[in-house]
């Protein structure tokens, strides 16, 4: 039985023209479910008592399980269980302009880059859309409060997850759905270029963000396994014709990892490799796992290398750290979960 969260409103127009109703029933399902945030169907009042025992039958209406939550300062992090017992995680951050969301979008990821607890741990599955709807849903139950911007970084590459991945966006940005602006959705890539090149084509302007990790393919190849397939001459290739269709600005993720990428001789070869680009780079300390031996840049460090890079005239800023004190390292949670 297919859940109702994962259905564009499209899809549930075709839905309803389908059982012979008109396709604005699609709209009263979505008020209900995501501006009313009722999902008892036999309260839905302004739809037809047959109707409604159709819908029941049709759709299941089940969501994740929070089974565990950890907090800090700022930062929540939730552990979910899937209705086939697997595991995702959702990050939570509270900022002065609202709260941000970082959702799963893959059980596991193929992708095994060296610094990634989710690499660590293979993908197991895709997400189905709903499961990506729901992570919103059941924190924003839990906190009582509205979320007002996503990132879609969690564990899995978004874009291996394409079509589910799609379909949550169009859910989530839907007016009548949970109506978040569509430039206040990222998606975080790790470069799988075909899929940008899709993606350009959809013309919806989230913000893309890159992860790029390496001013060359000699530290990339040794970091992210993804540039052996796509290297960086090809990615940044697919970065400037999505600047030029889209005319959005592309962030650049940059995790500063100690004596690996994080020299003045990087940030040199960085700014020459984006210059002129309609990028702004976003330096990450690297939040720091025990199955992982790799070290974080000292903050000296940074600001040297964020440094270097304003001076060459690159827009660069340093991400602020969130929920060190609390496993929020992509994956953390998950495997502490599956290696118990």
């Amino acid at each position: 039985m297919n859940s109702i969260y994962g259905y564009t409103r499209e899809k549930l127009e075709a839905y309803f023209l389908s059982k012979g109703e008109k396709k604005f029933k699609a709209l009263q399902v979505f008020e209900w479910l995501y501006v009313h945030k009722n999902s008892n169907v036999d309260t839905w009042s302004n739809i037809k008592k047959e109707l409604r025992e159709e819908i029941k039958k049709d759709f299941s209406f089940e969501t994740p399980k929070i089974i565990r939550e950890e907090k800090d300062t700022l930062t929540r992090k939730y552990l979910f269980e899937l209705k086939d017992k697997e595991h995702i995680e959702s990050v939570i951050m509270f900022h002065d302009y609202g709260i941000s969301i970082c959702v799963s979008s893959q059980v596991g990821c193929n992708m095994g880059c060296a610094f990634c607890e989710s690499g660590r741990r293979k993908k197991v599955r895709n997400l189905e859309a709903y499961e990506l709807v729901t992570q919103i849903l059941e924190i924003e139950k839990n906190l009582n409060e509205r979320i007002s911007s996503v990132v879609i970084m969690g564990i899995g590459e978004p874009l291996d997850n394409y079509e589910n991945v799609l379909s949550f966006i169009r859910i989530i940005n839907d007016a009548k759905g949970l109506a978040i602006g569509i430039r206040h959705i990222t998606l975080s890539t790790s470069g799988l270029v075909p899929k940008i090149y899709d993606l350009m084509k959809e013309n919806i302007q989230i913000n893309l963000a890159v992860s790029l990790h390496a001013p060359n393919d000699t530290i990339r190849n040794q970091i992210m396994k993804v540039n052996q397939v796509y290297n960086i001459s090809q990615l940044m290739t697919a970065i400037k014709d999505y600047i030029a269709v889209t005319n959005r600005r592309v962030t650049i993720e940059y995790v500063m990892l100690k004596e690996i990428n994080d020299s003045s001789k990087c940030a040199l070869e960085l700014a020459t490799l984006l210059h002129g680009l309609n990028i702004y780079v976003n330096l990450i300390p690297y939040n720091e796992t025990s199955h992982i031996n790799l070290s974080k840049s000292d903050a000296k460090t940074i600001k040297e290398f964020a440094a270097v890079l304003k001076q060459k005239g690159i827009n660069v800023t340093i991400r602020k750290e969130f929920g060190s004190k609390i496993s929020a390292a992509c994956g953390q949670l998950r495997s502490k979960e599956v290696e118990k």
